[in-house]
């Protein structure tokens, strides 16, 4: 599928999403981390469309992570 040094650095930059999604709301990694994962936005938007969002800049793609992040899990909320 992904060669290790591809893998690699999908896997750094979903851990740059987190890392930015968390300091622009306060938290830790790990509390954003776990609202990421509640709503599968690490799987299903950010390394799904890791070739477009990594060659864009980190401002665009802090932005679109959190804007994604909150619409998924209003969505989700709607759902229950």
């Amino acid at each position: 599928m992904y060669s290790y040094r591809e893998q690699e650095s999908r896997m750094i930059f979903a851990a740059s999403c987190v890392e930015s999604a968390a300091i622009h709301f306060g938290c830790s990694s790990t509390e954003m981390y776990e609202r990421m994962a509640a709503v599968d936005l690490i799987n299903g938007y950010i390394l799904k469309h890791y070739q477009v969002l990594h060659s864009e800049s980190r401002e665009y793609v802090t932005e679109d992570v959190i804007n994604c992040l909150l619409a998924w899990e209003a969505r989700k909320a709607q759902k229950k």
